[in-house]
């Protein structure tokens, strides 16, 4: 037997007692279960579905030549930049160089089929080259098992995340924490390349220990290095300023053959200017080697020729003096199954949305998601460490008019001809060059503007910007990003858990108005704060508690309310509730509070409250209400 209850326009309540019998109920609730996944089953086998989570069938229909010509262009140049980039940040992540190659061309294929931007390249970045240097470094030097192992339970809590919708996640770090998690991470990764373009060796990873040793080494600077290393950076900042010349007003139709040309090679050499740097360097290092000048210079050595073996990841390893199972690696990685995923959700949704306001179209963050975990499962198989969206490259992506996501094929294809073809030649490529290459890329990542804006608009912002960037740098990057969101989740609760009250007095009388719904965490603190405020300073007042602006209350509220029933009513005053929506009524009745008496107006409360102990107000009290946080 069920029963309910039900309330009528006047609040009244109405039992309705329902005699059917328990065994039809179940049969009811199988044939509604049956149903159900029956329209679920048709929802999902539908066109729209499909186009949905494979969004390459919404635009492959339409695809024609002066589409395939625009991506060739993009995925070619975008290509060019992330092969340089790709041998830099292996070295953040502490991985021989072939690595960063394997990370760039499989995420690249599986978001052409699954991505719902069309300018977004995924691969290898500078933050995910860190959190995997910081998390997945292996006992055994050169071996990416750990890395591995870390990209496909990325891959996994990604896609498991997206499927469940849980993308909204994100939305609980703010931006203040993003930024100055992002700001030391920069920080943290081009101070770590110091140590390459001074010639330096044995430098610790972590921040402050990282910067003693290298202050401290410099006496055994290697001057070729330096020499290089300078000399690129200096390179690097000209030649990028190439696709940024601004040559006025005149219109693309007004111009010569010879114009357009001149202007697009500019762009492109601009916008190649790491491989530009990166082979500019190898050629000055081989030079030397074939003077027999081979200490002069600290450059790549012997890189793993040709494609990553097709292949699962190990769960184990097994070197000459180190055996770790797959409980070791899972303890070792710790909490950065956590870290790094998130962290990747955060650069793929946060570079896919600007993008897309930019171009004026819109992306599916549920959608990326699942993309980004499908990408790092694919790529653990070609001995990938995480990978998610990149900013820069993303930039040349656009900027070079790709239109869809199938630039990433040819980009993938580049990648791959190059490690099928040139990586012989990656042996010569300087330190100090793919050093520099790291410093150019990350320092634009540091956004001071952002202390001024916060200054002006909310000063409060200032506080998780400053811990987390604080944090990031005296005890470790990956403690930083988690005392930022620590903060950022205080932030949320603490109005939650100490919401403001606004007061003001009549004869014997005092109004509590919180400005929210009363829940859980708060329940304690209004009680007792309204006790305070009734019985404190000599002058004992009853409470009419205005619910105006409440329009949720928990059980534990409700105990609240009772709570503070029974506490004044040892000081002989009382509590009378107005103002109260229908939904918040339904809890309250249900609740059976005894002798509580509710009033549709302040006025009617104020008319018929009995007030044993009737107080005069003070002379503030009768001028003017007295309103502001408890």
């Amino acid at each position: 037997m069920a029963s309910q209850i039900q309330y009528d326009n006047d609040e009244q309540q109405t039992l309705i007692v329902d005699h059917t019998n328990s065994s039809e109920v179940r049969s009811m609730g199988s044939i509604h279960l049956s149903e159900k996944l029956k329209e679920i089953g048709r929802n999902i086998c539908t066109k729209e579905t499909l186009k949905k989570k494979l969004p390459i069938t919404k635009w492959l229909p339409n695809y024609n030549l002066n589409t395939l010509q625009c991506d060739i262009i993009g995925g070619l140049t975008v290509g060019l930049t992330v092969i340089p980039q790709g041998l830099a940040y292996a070295k953040i992540a502490g991985l021989p160089p072939q690595y960063g190659l394997y990370s760039s061309f499989m995420g690249c294929f599986v978001y052409c089929f699954l991505g719902t931007s069309k300018d977004i390249t995924l691969g290898p970045t500078a933050i995910m080259s860190l959190m995997t240097g910081t998390f997945a470094i292996s006992p055994v030097p050169n071996d990416a098992t750990y890395a591995i192992v870390l990209t496909l339970m990325c891959g996994i809590i990604q896609l498991v995340m997206g499927l469940l919708n849980l993308g909204i996640i994100v939305n609980f770090i703010s931006y203040p924490v993003i930024n100055a998690f992002t700001s030391a991470a920069a920080i943290t990764i081009a101070f770590g390349q110091v140590k390459h373009i001074f010639g330096l060796s044995n430098i610790p990873r972590d921040f402050l220990p990282m910067v003693y040793h290298t202050f401290a080494e410099l006496g055994k600077t290697k001057i070729w290095d330096m020499i290089l290393g300078f000399s690129c950076l200096v390179l690097l900042y000209f030649i990028k300023k190439l696709r940024n010349i601004n040559w006025g007003d005149s219109k693309s139709e007004e111009l010569t053959i010879g114009q357009k040309v001149s202007r697009k090679f500019l762009w492109l050499f601009g916008t190649g200017a790491n491989a530009v740097v990166v082979i500019a360097g190898a050629g000055i290092a081989a030079s030397l080697i074939s003077m027999n000048i081979t200490d002069k210079l600290t450059i790549t050595g012997h890189l793993h020729a040709g494609l990553p073996p097709f292949q699962a990841p190990a769960f184990s390893l097994k070197s000459k003096n180190i055996t770790q199972s797959a409980g070791d690696i899972f303890t070792k990685i710790g909490v950065g199954f956590g870290i790094v995923p998130l962290l990747g959700l955060v650069e793929t949704i946060a570079i896919g949305k600007a993008f897309a306001r930019q171009n004026r179209y819109k992306i599916d963050p549920t959608q990326e998601l699942i993309a980004i975990g499908v990408a790092n499962i694919f790529s653990c198989f070609v001995s990938s460490y995480p990978v998610t969206g990149s900013f820069s490259r993303t930039a040349v992506n656009s900027q070079s008019g790709v239109k869809t996501p199938a630039s990433g094929i040819f980009t993938g294809a580049l990648i791959l001809l190059a490690l099928q073809v040139l990586t012989p030649l990656f042996y010569y490529i300087p330190d100090a060059a793919l050093g520099a290459v790291i410093i150019s890329a990350v320092l634009q990542m540091v956004d001071w503007k952002v202390l001024k804006i916060l200054w002006k608009i909310d000063r409060l912002d200032l506080f998780p910007l400053i811990v987390t960037f604080l944090s990031s740098l005296v005890i470790g990057i990956e403690y930083g990003i988690l005392v930022g969101i620590g903060i950022s989740i205080i932030m949320i609760l603490y109005p939650l858990a100490r919401p403001k009250l606004n007061y003001y007095y009549q004869p014997g009388i005092i109004i509590v108005q919180p400005d929210k719904g009363i829940n859980f965490p708060a329940a304690e603190y209004i009680s007792d704060t309204i006790v305070l405020k009734a019985t404190s300073g000599g002058k004992r007042r009853s409470v009419i508690f205005d619910f105006s602006h409440i329009s949720s209350l928990d059980y534990t509220a409700v105990l609240a309310i009772e709570e503070l029933m029974v506490d004044l009513k040892q000081h002989k005053l009382e509590v009378v509730l107005c103002h109260i929506s229908s939904s918040v009524l339904k809890v309250i009745q249900r609740a059976e509070i005894p002798n509580l008496r509710l009033y549709s107006t302040i006025a009617e409360a104020t008319d018929e409250m009995y007030v044993k102990d009737e107080s005069e107000p003070t002379e503030d009290e009768e001028s003017q209400p007295l309103i502001g946080r408890v």
